[in-house]
Order: C-alpha cells, then structure tokens, then sequence
C-alpha cells in the first residue's frame, strides 16, 4: 500500500447546497471530481488525522466505487477509523445516530436523497459534523473555498476492501468497522416509541402498507415494522434498494409514489399508508383515503407528542422552515412552548436541537425529525404516527378532523416549476423582490397584503444571519404566498411557489385544498407574472 499525493486543478461548480454537492453521476464519475470534494471537505474541517468518520449511502449508482475512494482517501490523509454500514448502505438519520453515538469527528453521506439515481441520473455527497446534522454555513463555506484552490489530493494505492462482510480490517493504518446498518438505529427507535403498543395494533387486524420505493429504508422497514412489531409480511413493499430505484423517482410524495396512492385511496385500502425516500430521511403519511400534508403532520405529531414514551414529559418548543405552514405555531401557542421559523435546509435546526430550545421540527417537503438524531427521519416519523393511532384508537382521518376542529386549518399547497431556464427563474424571482416594498396595504386578487419581505434569519443560539432566504407575502387573515428557488435539483432552475390559507370556521374545514388556495394562487400569480414561464401548470403539487 501507497500513499499517493496527486495534483490537480479546481474544478468549477463544487459549492455545497442545503444538502451537500449534488450532479449528475456521471459528473462525479469524472477523473478527479470525487476526489477534489473530498480533499476539499477533509482541509476545511482541518484534516483527517487520527479522526473517526461514519461513512455510507442510499445505495444508488456509483455508491459502491465512491465509497471505495473516500476510504482510501481517508486512510490517506490520516484518519484512524471509518465505520461504515454493510454494503455501502446507510440511511442517512441512521448515519446520523452512529455519529452521535459513536462520538465520530463527522461522516461522509453518499446520497441524492430524493433525486433519481441511475448513471443518467443523480448523485450527491455531503459532510455531517460531529453533532450529526449537515455541515453549517461556515463548514461548507470552507469546503467551497477548498474546491477553488486545491492543488493536490492524497490517496491509498489498495484494492477495494469487502464492505460486505461485518466486521473490523485494515486499510493502511486506518481500522475500518463494517457494521449491520440497521440494529443501532433499531434500538434507537425502540427506546422512544411504545412498540408493545404498535404490535398490539397490528395484533388487532389494523393494516400497513408501507412503500419503499427501492430505496434505503427497505432493510429498516422490513426489520422494524415486518420484524420487530409484527406486521403481516408483505406490508412493506418495494423493499430492496436498488441503483436506478427500479426506474422510478424516489421521492415520497403524491406523484411519485402513484402505487401507494391508488392502493390506500380504494375503499378496502389499508388502514394506514407511508413512503420513504432515497436516503430514507422524507415520509409520506396517508389513511384510508386521507392524504397528510406534511406541515399538518408536523402540526399532529406536536399535539399528541404526549402519548409517545420518548415524548412524555413534553416538548421544549417545535420549529419549521420558513415555507412550512404556520399549523405548528399554532399548537405551540396552545401548548405554550416556543416556536421557531428558520430558512429551508436542516442544518438550520441543528443550533436550535443542541441549545435544547426545540424537540421536533420539521420541513415541508416531507421531512420531520426530533432531537434524537440531527437530520430528518421518514421511518421515526412512521413510528410515530402508529403509535398515535395505537394510543388514539381512531383513524388517520378522525385524527385530522378533530386536530383541525382545535386549531383551524391551514390550506397549504406547494406548485413546482422543474428544469426552468436558470435566467428565467432569477427574473422572475426579481420581478417579485423589486415590488416587496411597495406591496403593504395593496389588494391582489380580492386579498389585502399585510407584510411583503425577503426572509433573513437570526440564529437566537449563536447571532448568526442568513438572508435571502425566500420571499414572503403575507396577507391578512393568516394566508401567505412564498417564492423560492430550490437547491436540491442537478439541472436549471426550480421555482417553488408555497401557498396558504388559515380556515377557523368549523363549516368550511372540509373544502377541497386547491379550491381553498385558490384566492391566493391568483394573488400569487398577478404577483409574480408566473404566467410568462410558458407553463400550462405545474410540475408538481404536493
């Protein structure tokens, strides 16, 4: 074995979004374009010697051979132990807990979380620091200056080592531990939910179906819901993770997870229906033709957090990304916690987790978690409903009506606009910031604007700001319109447009949502001129 310094040139584009580097495989399948990030992430957080990392993905192309050169380069420039999950395989809120509960300097996450994979496809790496949540503003800042003035990276001359095999070898001097992916976090998950209580459920004739999507969460869910609480085998479909995810798009959401849809939307569906994404960190919640938005979800699990043993002394506040409805605030001022609103990204909730000033927090785009890990967790999530549904004893459906019945009902809906030119999408986005001064008292589409800004975030732990953040219109009566631009996708632009609408009249609860919206969708479009984008609807509305 040799220890190889190679040189080499920045290569443009490197700068980590919300979420890590994420392009196209075959762009990280270039010479050097691994290897460069890599470098760059082992110099920002000032080396690799004598550190411990967590290292593994979701398992979609180039999973494997990726993972194979960050260990030589780890063991390269100096590191003492790598933990890795069987097979290259971990979900990402299980990278998470291992982080934390090995005390690691950090772990490399090989995933595009719900981005399709495939050599055609998506890929992405990110750098998790030692509390277990994604890097901060200030880590991948590092990493991006790194990116533009590297010159060299190290690396192991070796063959690939068996990451199939459970248990403990060498590489150079580095040990590396291949470990079963799923019993810590398994454990973890037993330690904060009642599973007597979920298998009794399930004991009761109660029906799951939960889709996988070809993705990570197949071997946890098998394990935990088939496994460990007994659900009927064949409960959990589309099981075993797949490079191209069986030729679908893992993202958990009502488009792309038709399948589970159309079978928990008929008359003799299941009782209870979820999905999960590439990375195992987003979930969908669904009853029997009921479908849960995921900011009424993170509202729910707020309210009726008591009924969970990991939960039972309560919550010291919830925080949500700025786009996620306000149904959260809501039942933080009844339960009389505090409530935060930060900008869309996770790490972003990661201060907020470690100061002990929230329990659970969530995004709109389907992710919630809680404080026992610093990422979101689409199974935790899972967990959590049934073990509602097993304390409540009603329906998903009962539970969405009585919750709405307390607090009123937030409408919410967000449109997509995918792959827009880039230059497209930025005018638009200006066209919308140059008229947010003069918006205040206006009336668009029959509603009265009461605050128009762009978002900036003071961090109430450590002083820190993030502006830009999205743009807010806000109109009286509770509803809001917000504009972004998404960093999660690998090619153009993607324009979100999140729209909502406090309802508290018990007759009106029941409309259908785009209906509700519609006096805000209107607005939003005068607003912004979205029209121009040539774009008979949207991509996606979730």
């Amino acid at each position: 074995m040799e220890i190889k310094t190679i040189a080499t040139t920045p290569i443009e584009g490197q700068k980590p979004g919300t979420s890590g580097l994420r392009k196209k495989t075959r762009v990280f399948m270039e010479p050097g374009y691994l290897e460069n990030f890599v470098q760059a992430t082992f110099d920002a957080i000032g080396g690799a010697e004598g550190k411990t990392f967590v290292i593994g993905g979701d398992g979609r192309y180039f999973n494997a051979e990726a993972i194979q050169t960050i260990l030589r380069m780890a063991a390269a420039n100096g590191a003492r132990r790598a933990i890795v999950g069987q097979g290259g395989l971990l979900s990402t809120p299980a990278a998470s807990n291992l982080i934390r509960k090995y005390k690691t300097d950090g772990g490399l996450i090989l995933s595009a979380s719900h981005n399709p994979g495939g050599i055609d496809e998506d890929f992405g790496l990110k750098f998790n620091i030692p509390n277990g949540g994604p890097a901060t503003e200030s880590v991948t800042e590092a990493i991006y200056a790194g990116t533009m003035s590297i010159s060299r990276y190290h690396i192991l001359e070796t063959r690939d080592l068996d990451l199939n095999t459970i248990g403990e070898s060498r590489l150079g001097d580095m040990v590396v531990t291949v470990i079963d992916p799923v019993s810590d976090y398994l454990d973890l998950m037993a330690g904060i939910f009642d599973f007597g209580s979920i298998r009794a459920l399930f004991s009761s004739g109660f029906r799951i179906r939960f889709d996988a999507m070809h993705a990570i969460t197949g071997p946890y869910a098998k394990a935990i819901l088939e496994g460990a609480l007994g659900a009927p085998a064949g409960s959990v479909i589309n099981a075993v993770p797949l490079p191209d995810f069986g030729g679908g798009h893992p993202d958990p959401n009502p488009t792309w997870a038709k399948q589970l849809m159309d079978e928990v939307m008929s008359s003799n569906g299941p009782d209870f229906g979820a999905a999960s994404d590439g990375d195992g960190d987003r979930n969908m919640i669904l009853g029997r033709n009921t479908y849960v938005s995921p900011s009424d979800s993170l509202a729910i699990l707020t309210a009726n957090a008591r009924l969970v043993p990991g939960y039972a002394k309560g919550l010291a506040g919830v925080a949500r990304s700025m786009p996620t409805s306000c149904a959260a605030d809501r039942v933080a001022q009844k339960l009389g916690i505090e409530s935060f609103e930060t900008p869309t990204g996770w790490k972003f909730f990661g201060n907020l987790l470690d100061a002990g000033r929230v329990t659970i927090c969530g995004e709109e785009s389907f992710g919630t978690g809680s404080d026992h890990v610093r990422e979101k967790d689409g199974l935790w999530a899972v967990l959590f409903w049934l073990n509602i549904l097993a304390e409540r004893k009603v329906s998903v459906a009962e539970i969405l009506q009585d919750h709405w019945a307390t607090y009123g009902r937030n409408y919410y809906s967000r449109h997509d606009y995918e792959a827009l030119p880039i230059d497209q999408a930025k005018a638009l986005m200006s066209r919308v910031e140059n008229r947010l001064a003069t918006l205040a008292g206006m009336r668009v589409a029959g509603l009265k604007v009461s605050m128009a800004d762009s978002f900036s975030y003071h961090d109430p732990v450590d002083g820190s700001v993030s502006r830009n953040q999205g743009l807010r219109v806000q109109f009286e009566g509770g509803a809001r319109a917000i504009f972004r631009l998404s960093g999660t996708g690998t090619e153009g632009a993607t324009l979100r447009l999140y729209v909502e609408y406090l309802e508290t009249d018990p007759g009106k609860l029941g409309q259908d949502t785009q209906a509700a919206l519609r006096p805000v969708i209107e607005a939003a479009h005068v607003l912004s001129g979205i029209d121009s984008l040539g774009r008979a609807a949207p991509d996606v509305i979730t």
